[in-house]
């Protein structure tokens, strides 16, 4: 997988035409299912962002990514704007430029350094969950599993079903709530050892199994590409392997509300929370009002 991990693909290089312009190439390496993962995009732009600010003491605090068209594999164009360089707390845009050129998708983030304040977390993890050595594994999913689609991203980012079921085996749907245990193949790892923040975008973008576990199997096929994705980074963790905890707040109208949780199971501590809204897009046809959600 040399050259293919986290770190070699959210790497831009500053380009010498335009202050504020990074550039990379996407590889297919990292497609969920048929475009780079909207996680990865929404990464790389964080990093030229964090380059462009050049301040290690304000990290990244929460990125908001806007979708706007296809971004397929290729060398992609960054441009960073920086709205507000403060003292203890900055805010930047950027805006990915695909490979023809169009808008692919507008970034906005605010980084910002440690400040008194109160502490606390008001949420939980899910309990009793089955220890990670005995959840199945998506590599053990048969290959004419019906409904699936193969995505590349699962070859860079190992998961595991900790809670809810495989979108080929689920008859009786009653919940949207899912949780996933996932490590990096190649884990992007800091010089102390932390996983590497951004890390948590990618993770972050995988909540629409959700509405699988809501809907059950036997459905037609379906895609849902993202409208957008917010994440709030938290805290850091130097675990193995991470809990998400996804599920589907609401779908109508052809839009679907998403949320997740990323939790460190060895410190019980919360790393990351995300939201989504992502639509529906059916490749043989409109099923509107045929699939309504299960009592």
């Amino acid at each position: 997988m040399g050259g293919f991990g986290f770190s070699a693909q959210v790497d831009p290089e500053p380009c010498d035409t335009r202050p504020g312009r990074f550039r990379v190439a996407l590889t297919d390496k990292w497609n969920a299912p048929f475009l780079p993962h909207g996680g990865l995009t929404t990464a790389i732009a964080a990093r030229a962002m964090e380059r462009e600010l050049a301040s290690p003491e304000q990290p990244l605090r929460t990125i908001t990514t806007t979708f706007v068209s296809k971004i397929p594999p290729g060398e992609v164009t960054v441009d960073v704007t920086l709205l507000r360089r403060g003292r203890s707390i900055s805010q930047a845009t950027a805006t990915m430029y695909n490979p023809e050129g169009a808008v692919g998708l507008l970034a906005s983030a605010v980084f910002g350094a440690p400040r008194p304040g109160f502490a606390f977390t008001d949420t939980a993890m899910p309990p009793g969950l089955p220890h990670v050595d005995d959840c199945p594994s998506f590599a053990d999913t048969p290959d004419d599993a019906p409904g699936l689609i193969p995505a590349s991203l699962w070859d860079r980012v190992n998961a595991k079903t900790a809670m809810g079921h495989p979108p080929w085996a689920n008859p009786r749907p009653t919940t949207s709530e899912q949780a996933y245990w996932y490590r990096f193949a190649e884990p992007p790892l800091r010089p102390g050892g932390h996983l590497d923040p951004l890390a948590y975008l990618v993770l972050c973008d995988t909540m629409i199994g959700s509405v699988t576990e809501r809907m059950g199997s036997g459905l037609p096929r379906w895609l849902a590409p993202s409208a957008d994705l917010t994440v709030h980074l938290l805290g850091e963790t130097r675990t193995e392997w991470i809990l998400a905890r996804n599920r589907a707040k609401h779908a109508g109208d052809g839009y679907v509300s998403l949320e997740i949780e990323l939790w460190d199971p060895d410190r019980n501590a919360l790393l990351a929370t995300g939201s989504q809204l992502a639509l529906f897009s059916f490749p043989h046809g409109d099923v509107q009002g045929k699939y309504p959600a299960p009592e």
